[in-house]
């Protein structure tokens, strides 16, 4: 079993969400918490494989220019704007 410290001001948000019937238990709110803290280090790890992948494209000289992707968008959105017209 884990035991931790919260402090005054995590502690009193635990007691709340438990008291105001939110969660059943204050072992229930810290459950979720992690849950929360393991789904948001999953999409880290997941941006910092994009990131990786990106600035190994860079180095490899597989991008296009900035300007040369805009163009092309702004012609693509153009052209679905027109459609609707």
């Amino acid at each position: 079993m884990i035991s931790a410290e919260l402090g005054k001001q995590l502690e009193a948000v635990v007691t709340q969400l438990v008291e105001t019937g939110r969660y059943g238990s204050k072992s229930e709110v810290l459950r979720e918490g992690v849950r929360l803290v393991q789904d948001r280090e999953a999409r880290l790890a997941a941006l910092d494989g994009s990131i990786a992948r990106g600035l190994a494209d860079a180095d490899a000289a597989r991008t296009k220019p900035a300007g040369e992707v805009f163009d092309r968008l702004e012609a693509k959105y153009r052209a679905m704007v027109d459609k609707s017209a």
